[in-house]
């Protein structure tokens, strides 16, 4: 079973995409994931964030676990989020992880979400989050195999 990352925008930047690279072709399965990229909508505000989230709804199915990236959501040390990783891909539950648009998603998006994870309280750009969110998913497997990558 694949991850994948539904995210709102464009193909990783260059700055971006080495990183990204560097990490996602050290996973294995269970942790390998893939891109879903869902264009930016065409409108802005309100309704961008309504539109984008209904096609976030539509690439969802009712058996996946889905974990919604929001910096109000909550917080997990890198040993937690390996631990609901590993949880949910024992049991073979597709997992989807969702970063929304530059204005966020909508209450039916939260509504849906399994869990609603924070990186931080502060804001980053998207394409750090990709980033960040990248090598949390290799830690995650590092732990979870037991390897020496995370240090306590």
């Amino acid at each position: 079973m694949t991850l994948k990352l539904l995210v709102v925008g464009k193909k990783h930047e260059a700055w971006v995409a080495e990183g990204i690279e560097r990490y996602q072709k050290r996973l294995k399965r269970p942790f390998d994931f893939e891109w879903v990229y869902l264009p930016h909508s065409a409108y802005e505000g309100l309704k961008a964030r309504q539109d984008e989230s209904e096609r976030i709804l539509l690439r969802l199915n009712a058996n996946d676990y889905v974990i919604l990236l929001d910096e109000r959501g909550k917080m997990l040390d890198s040993p937690a989020l390996s631990a609901l990783l590993a949880s949910k891909l024992d049991v073979s539950r597709p997992i989807k992880l969702i970063i929304g648009g530059a204005y966020g998603v909508d209450e039916t998006v939260h509504q849906r979400a399994d869990f609603i994870w924070s990186l931080s309280p502060l804001v980053f750009p998207h394409q750090l989050v990709r980033l960040i969110l990248t090598e949390q998913l290799y830690r995650a497997q590092e732990i979870a195999r037991g390897n020496p990558y995370h240090h306590e």
